[in-house]
Formats: C-alpha cells, structure tokens, sequence
C-alpha cells in the first residue's frame, strides 16, 4: 500500500496493530440489513433521513478549482490548466476530470461555501471531523482529539448491528477520528489490509494511539492466533482486565461472528461489480465499505491519503482524479440500484481547499477560506449547489457555512440531536456541537 505524506513529511501510521489472522469467508444476507435498520438506537427512535454513513476523506485539503468549484473566467494563474465540463443541471460545471460524477449531478448536492480558520491539517482536520476548532493552536503535522469525532458520536449514539461494531476506518484512522472522553468502545476498527489483493483477509484489527493506556501494553495476545483470541472471553484464560474491556469485546465480537465473515468476504461479489469500483486498493475499499453499511455499520471512513498538492498539482490529479470520482460515482450508483441509496449517506471532502493561486513549483497550497464538500443519498435534495465562491475562489461568499453546520448535518440527518450536551466521565458538560444548526438545503 502507498503511504501518502502530507507537507509535515508525516504518514499515517497512527494505530497500534492487533494482528488476528484468518477472519473472514462468506456473503451477506440479507435479512441482516432489515434488522439493523428496524433496531432503535441508542438514545430511543428519533426522527432521520438516514441510517447509516460513508465518509470519504481526501487528506491533505483536496483543490476546489480541480473538482467541484472551477472558475474557467479567472486568470489562467488561478484558473489552472484544466478545462470544466458540464453536469446534467443547467449551467453547473464541475473540473474535466469530474465527468462521471457530472453526469449524475442530479442526485448530489455540492456545498461550495464551507470556509473556517485553521489553515493546517492537525487543526483542520480537528474541525471537519468533529464539528470542534482545537482548543489550543495545534501543529500542521499534529493528531490530536479534543473532542468526539463524527464516527466515534455515531456508535454511541446509534449503536451497533449484531456481530459489527458500528464504526470503521479504512485503511487507518483520520488524524481526529477518535472517541476521546466517549471511551476506547467508540475507536473505529481499522481495516487495513488491501481489499484489492487476490489474497484479502482482514487481518488487523487496529487501536488508535492514545487509547491503549498501560493497561493494554505487553497484552498483545491477540496477535498470535485467532484459537488465543477465542478464549479472551473464558473466565479461566486470559487477563481478566483485557477480558472486561469493551473495545476488545468488540474485538473479539468483530472476528468470531458469521454476520462479520459474510460482510468482509469481498470476493463473493461478481467480477463485474468489483470491475466496475475499479480493481485498486481504493476502489476495493469503497465496495466493502458498501458490504458493511449493507450489513447494519452506521457509519464508515474511507481514508484516501495524498491531496496535500503544494508541486505538480496537474499532473498529479490526471493520473489519480480519473479513477478517484469514477469509484465514487460507481458507489453511489450502486447504493442506488440496491434501494440503499436514500438511507444512505455519501460525503466527500478533506479538512480544507487550495489557494487561488497556482505556486512556482506549479502546485497549490493550504487554504481554508473556501472548499467544496459533495453530498449523496439520505434523502439529500439533488441537483443543486449551495453557496458560492467569489469568481476567483478566493473565499466563501455567498450562504457562508462552518464546519459546525457541516457537522450538524449529518447529526441531524442521522437522527442524532447535534444540541445535545454530553457528559465526560468526570461530569464535565459538552455540547456535541455549538452551533447545532445544520444545512437546511440538504435536510429534504
């Protein structure tokens, strides 16, 4: 697998691996998505327009000018090298290489006026993920959780399917991705084997750093063999304490169940629909990720690193945008043809955009007064771009929004309230989002 860098020259390598062996075969059933579906959540029925969510995070702050926000008037400094092609709405376009997903514009909704303060990836990425600026001024390079994130929010409020727990990253965790005070059970469960591989097992089951106390150091007994991890739970073997912890019950949940080995077993998906998401690590990735919501998860990160562009910029995207939106479109294609597409939320986006102007190494850098963030599915109206840019993308400038209504949004839409005030352990109050106001042209 490539490891992507960011400007820092950091890679992901964020998580402690818990290696287990030889998980999973089978497909899935059916009869396993109406269950999850009919299950209440966490916090009693409420109102929602979606069940569950795919998150795909472009790391590194994605251009808007490349994608989803061109401005083909602007100086060519500005406006870079690539042309614009037009949706199948009326007088929007999106950046030439965007040509699947344009000829689907009619079933996505793209914000074009999110914008915020934290101009590098430890803070913005902080912000986008949880709804929360850092509460301190934090390193370009840093990872760090002062608040739940997206996911982490979305298991404790909604809970898991039986035999899955209910969040997953793949193929690591976002640098904010983690539970912080809501507790290791809430960590995502990292799948970070490539689904592309003829030879595909799952066999890593990974704990973020930061939640591994010294409780868990030298208990790695989960990497010898899946027969050691089947007795974690026996009263006579193990360490009691290990044995009692939540996030390795789910662990132990995750490799034991049948409805897991069905969801995970990729290749009992026709050679056609696994052609179709294109035969790579990302596109395998998103095709699982459909497996998994199919199966009951609420909520999924595909994590798709390298969209730091400071150099060669063009170059780089006509290698790499082509078969990125073309997975992205099949995704939702997909979700479409199975009925799944209504109850299930597709978002694309990264912690930030790029600048207006294109640098003397022919790349663009770190910019957060203005970025686009696609959304699909969930009963979100389609054909329609909310707010603007400026004509040279400059800033956000017309129905100027914040990472608070981003994050609202998919509360809201996910029938999570995003006023609610959680508690911390010590019984210190926190609103889950501040401003709990969300976007009202894609709630439907």
């Amino acid at each position: 697998m490539k490891s992507h860098k960011n400007c820092e020259g950091m890679t992901r390598r964020d998580c402690l691996q818990l290696g287990v062996g030889g998980l999973i075969g089978g497909g899935l059933v059916g009869a396993l998505r109406a269950q999850a579906l009919a299950a209440p959540t966490g916090t009693g029925e409420r109102p929602r327009q979606a069940t569950r969510c795919i998150l795909i995070w472009q790391d590194g702050g994605p251009t808007h000018y490349e994608t989803f926000d061109p401005k083909p008037d602007a100086p060519r400094e500005i406006r870079g090298e690539f042309d614009t092609v037009a949706t199948n709405v009326a007088g929007v376009h999106f950046s030439r290489h965007m040509k699947k997903l344009a000829g689907m514009m009619d079933r996505l909704a793209v914000v074009r006026s999110i914008r915020h303060n934290q101009g590098n990836h430890g803070a913005g990425n902080h912000y986008m993920m949880t709804g929360s600026p850092p509460r301190i001024p934090v390193g370009c390079g840093a990872f760090v959780s002062f608040h739940p994130s997206l996911g982490s929010v979305v298991s404790s409020e909604c809970g898991a399917p039986e035999g899955l727990p209910a969040y997953f990253s793949m193929p690591r965790m976002s640098r904010s991705g983690g539970p912080n005070f809501l507790g290791a059970k809430h960590a995502p469960f990292v799948v970070s084997d490539d689904p592309s591989n003829s030879s595909f097992r799952v066999r890593d089951v990974a704990l973020p750093k930061g939640l591994q106390g010294e409780r868990f150091l030298g208990r790695q007994d989960l990497r010898k063999s899946v027969d050691r991890l089947l007795r974690i739970q026996e009263k006579t073997a193990g360490d009691p304490a290990l044995a009692l912890d939540d996030f390795y019950r789910q662990g132990y949940q995750l490799v034991t169940s049948q409805e897991a080995q069905k969801a995970f077993d990729i290749h009992q998906e026709p050679d056609k629909i696994r052609d179709e998401y294109g035969r790579n690590s990302f596109g395998q990735r998103a095709l699982l990720a459909r497996r998994l919501v199919e199966a009951g998860v609420p909520f999924v990160t595909l994590y798709e690193g390298g969209w730091d562009h400071h150099s060669d910029i063009f170059n780089a995207l006509n290698k790499r945008l082509p078969t990125f939106e073309s997975t992205i479109a099949t995704l939702i294609l997909d979700l479409e043809r199975r009925g799944m597409l209504d109850d299930t939320l597709v978002i694309v986006l990264g912690e930030f955009g790029r600048t207006p102007k294109v640098n003397e190494r022919g790349g663009r850098d770190h910019w957060a007064n203005a970025m686009s963030v696609m959304f699909a599915g969930g009963h979100t109206p389609g054909g329609q771009v909310v707010g603007a840019t400026d004509r040279k993308g400059y800033a956000a400038q017309e129905r100027i929004l914040s990472p608070e209504n981003f994050v609202s949004t998919i509360y809201k839409k996910l029938g999570i309230d995003p006023g609610k005030i959680l508690y911390t352990p010590q019984g210190r109050p926190a609103h889950l989002v501040s401003d709990a106001t969300p976007i009202r042209e894609l709630m439907g």
